[in-house]
């Protein structure tokens, strides 16, 4: 295919960091493209259909660009609009600065606790300026105004679209399978890490969506994973995950775990919620 070198962009992924190559003189041939007119150098990040991408796949230069970006916003919804009751306020602020914040979260969402506190510290000063709020910490103002921890939606998202690979309203490009249990409904399947991977894709392995989407729909008890109208069960996802404690990592706060579906799954005190099925 003939590239035009002004409208493309070169990433090249590498799956061992510690590869002795990359410290040859001849290294840097192996990683350009060639075109008709040159060659395409390779590029540590690039911005793809609004996502920027890094060549090591992390999504910290995302967080941060995404959290500057909704900071701005919410700084121009306080100078514009002077009252500060929570109808409002929340109206703004979901339409306005939390779109902003969720942008294709499925595929980017960040395990590292840095980047969740960097995005949930956005919301938790918005709402830190709402009515009667003031005087409440975070995790008692997301109570409040019946707010989800954006950390808790992002999950949310991901078990919404598993919902529509498993009814092909979504095309499967990466082949999840499904399988049906008596006891404990509808499960996905987790794709196995090769034997000959590099220890270090552990965590990319861990946090991929191909991985993490089955996951937390395994999660789902078979009460919820079993229905087939998307309204329906998008009804009783949101008053299940209602009923999960939500207290997303912030600075400032300890917390009992990292606050994901998955921890909340194995914490005893919550195990009734699942009616007793392992994820």
């Amino acid at each position: 295919m003939a590239l035009h070198e002004d409208k493309f962009e070169y990433m090249a992924h590498s799956c061992n960091r510690n590869n002795l190559l990359e410290h040859l003189p001849f290294c840097s041939d192996i990683y350009q493209y060639s075109t008709n007119k040159g060659s395409l150098t390779p590029v540590n990040q690039l911005r793809d259909l609004g996502v920027t991408v890094c060549s090591d796949l992390n999504w910290t230069t995302h967080v941060k660009a995404i959290a500057d970006k909704a900071r701005q916003k919410a700084a121009w919804v306080f100078s514009v609009f002077h009252t500060r009751s929570s109808t409002t306020m929340l109206m703004l602020y979901k339409s306005l600065v939390r779109s902003l914040l969720e942008y294709c979260c499925p595929v980017w969402n960040p395990k590292k606790i840095s980047d969740i506190q960097e995005l949930e510290g956005v919301q938790r000063t918005f709402t830190s300026r709402i009515a009667g709020c003031q005087e409440l910490d975070y995790w008692e103002r997301l109570q409040k105004l019946s707010l989800m921890s954006l950390q808790r939606r992002r999950e949310r998202y991901i078990v919404l679209h598993m919902w529509k690979l498993l009814h092909g309203d979504v095309s499967n490009d990466i082949r999840i399978e499904f399988v049906e249990r008596p006891r404990t409904g509808i499960k996905a399947k987790i794709p196995p890490l090769k034997g000959t991977s590099a220890v270090g894709n552990q965590s990319l392995y861990d946090n991929s969506f191909a991985v993490m989407g089955p996951r937390l729909w395994n999660c789902l008890p078979a009460r919820i994973n079993t229905i087939e109208t998307f309204g329906l069960f998008k009804e009783r996802l949101t008053s299940f995950l209602t009923s999960i404690p939500d207290k997303p990592p912030v600075k400032g706060y300890s917390t009992q775990n990292s606050n994901s579906i998955l921890d909340w799954r194995k914490d005893a005190a919550t195990t009734d919620l699942w009616g007793g099925q392992d994820c």
